[in-house]
């Protein structure tokens, strides 16, 4: 019998683009999930799997994968009827491998916010210098990726691994950025909630439970 395939798994966190992959791909793994704070993330387990203790990692094909880019890479390689890839030698090959990218560049600020936002506990208070900066920042990134929306999707061709990878940090960034100036990205993200692996995903995560409030505010000085 062959192994499962496994998700190692927060919900909601950047695990989530690893889950919708593989329900665009037809595919339920198997998942351990975690919730941000757990001894069991800092523990042998979790930590033989993914050496920093961080989601996701993914139990496949007989090896173990962790980062998201590096698994969603994983999956395209080894499932490409699916055709979320580009190949070297495709002509949208240095758009996607630039998506890829450009959505940890979102995600590290988006992180950044988590921390100071949600994980501070008194007496420490984040600083509002800080938060205004990376606030500053993770809006211009938004306004980047609405001049990077071509068409449906990222790639002209249509959806890829980009759009799964980049698209997730859009579920975040409406806590902390005001999205009324993306009109482009607000129907993109429209667009992505909308596909059947998407909706899929989400249905096995259930309500969001990590952010507390609509909207955090920058703290005031």
């Amino acid at each position: 019998m062959a192994n499962p395939i496994r998700l190692h798994h927060v919900p909601w966190g950047r695990s989530f683009r690893v889950l919708w992959m593989l329900q665009e791909m037809g595919i339920t793994p198997e998942i351990t999930r975690y919730k941000i704070g757990d001894k069991a993330m800092r523990q042998p387990g979790l930590t033989d799997l993914s050496p920093a203790g961080r989601i996701p990692a993914l139990e496949i094909d007989g090896i173990t994968i962790f980062e998201s880019a590096a698994i969603l890479q994983y999956l395209c390689e080894s499932r490409p009827d699916h055709g979320f890839g580009r190949a070297p030698g495709d002509g949208e090959r240095v758009c996607y491998l630039e998506a890829l990218g450009f959505a940890e560049t979102m995600a590290s600020l988006i992180e950044q916010l988590n921390l100071n936002h949600l994980f501070l506990r008194p007496p420490a208070r984040p600083s509002a210098a800080v938060v205004k900066l990376n606030t500053l920042r993770l809006g211009a990134t938004l306004g980047a990726l609405e001049r990077m929306i071509r068409g449906d999707y990222l790639l002209p061709s249509g959806f890829s691994a980009a759009d799964m990878m980049l698209g997730f940090n859009l579920f975040a960034a409406p806590f902390y950025v005001r999205m009324d100036a993306f009109p482009a990205v607000n129907a993109y993200w429209a667009r992505l909630q909308k596909r059947p692996g998407f909706q899929a995903a989400a249905a096995i995560e259930g309500p969001q439970e990590f952010y507390a409030k609509d909207f955090y505010e920058v703290p005031s000085e």
